[in-house]
């Protein structure tokens, strides 16, 4: 009977870090909370020195919302981005951020938004594009690096590596196309990632993605208005 029951186990582990392709599947998000939250498996083996994020979103909530946290054992938020009232908000190492806003022209609730957020250590630049616009560029952490082997949250804010949630600051809405590089893309680029086309040498592949799921959350069909899918 033991034996049975350590089978099952074995076996569920395998499948919960199987890879899955999420095209056209978005992460569920139904009511602000303090445990709901979708865990992404990445392995960086090396410090990041730059990187792109891009996703899309669908959300009714105006005020302060974590969009993806990514913790070290050094820092909780190596890099988090939020949605402020007015923007986003992105954070490297810790409560060092800048801050977007973003004109109301580029955004468009009613059928989510694509944002994709970009920093390279060598100039310190960051930068926002929202629905395929960039928006002016800012200056953060020039010369730091990011912790390799760190914990990628989706729907919460990390405050220690894979928990010390908010229920402040927990998503409610969906979250889906999630993808990250470890180099910034050029602007042709991110253009192709609004329009979801696949591009090369990712860290995180919302088509062949290892996740593992905690509290009221779900995978469901995307809402969201679908582009073209390279």
């Amino acid at each position: 009977m033991l034996l049975s029951l350590l089978l099952l186990l074995l076996l569920s582990l395998v499948g919960s870090l199987a890879l899955e392709d999420l095209e056209r599947k978005a992460l569920v998000f139904p009511e602000a909370s303090n445990t709901a939250h979708a865990r992404l498996n990445i392995t960086t083996q090396q410090p990041l020195t730059s990187f792109t994020l891009c996703l899309r979103y669908l959300t009714e909530i105006k005020g302060f919302q974590t969009l993806f946290s990514y913790a070290s054992k050094r820092t909780d938020n190596e890099i988090a981005l939020y949605k402020s009232n007015n923007g986003y908000q992105l954070n490297i190492e810790g409560l060092t951020h800048v801050e977007f806003k973003v004109p109301d022209i580029l955004t468009s609730n009613s059928i989510g938004e694509h944002v994709c957020v970009s920093w390279e250590s060598a100039t310190g630049l960051a930068e926002l594009w929202v629905n395929g616009r960039p928006l002016v560029r800012k200056s953060l952490q020039k010369g730091h690096s990011v912790s390799a082997e760190g914990s990628v949250v989706i729907g919460q804010d990390q405050d220690n590596v894979g928990g010390g949630f908010d229920i402040n600051q927990s998503f409610v809405g969906k979250v889906t196309d999630v993808y990250m590089w470890g180099r910034v893309l050029c602007p042709d680029e991110v253009v192709l990632a609004f329009h979801n086309y696949l591009l090369p040498g990712y860290l995180i592949n919302w088509r062949s993605l290892s996740y593992s799921i905690r509290g009221y959350a779900l995978v469901k069909p995307a809402l969201l208005s679908a582009h073209r899918a390279g």
